[in-house]
């Protein structure tokens, strides 16, 4: 999970000059359902993300940060996540908990 604090954060760092509510129709607000989340949740994000930066996932953590684990994957950007051998170590030990 890549997630970002509202969608609608990303949309204004990327298109400026043009009204969110005509270019977003769902606006997405992680931080606003992760409240109503009751199991624990994994957040994987690579430090050098470029589209949603890291502080989106710290700000999610900060909510509930007993139930919400962030694992950082140095050097990972946006889509690339599975060429890290971290990433997959990670999926790893979370499955087999």
């Amino acid at each position: 999970m890549r997630p970002t604090t509202a969608f609608e954060k990303v949309v204004q760092r990327f298109l400026p000059m043009l009204p969110v509510r005509y270019v977003l129709r769902y606006h997405l607000r992680t931080d606003i359902w992760i409240r109503n989340v009751k199991c624990h949740t994994y957040i994987l994000h690579g430090t050098r993300d470029w589209l949603i930066p890291i502080k989106h996932s710290l700000r999610l953590q900060k909510i509930n940060p007993k139930k919400i684990t962030l694992i950082r994957i140095v050097g990972g950007g946006h889509n690339n996540l599975p060429k890290f051998d971290e990433y997959h170590g990670f999926i790893r030990d979370i499955l087999l908990e």
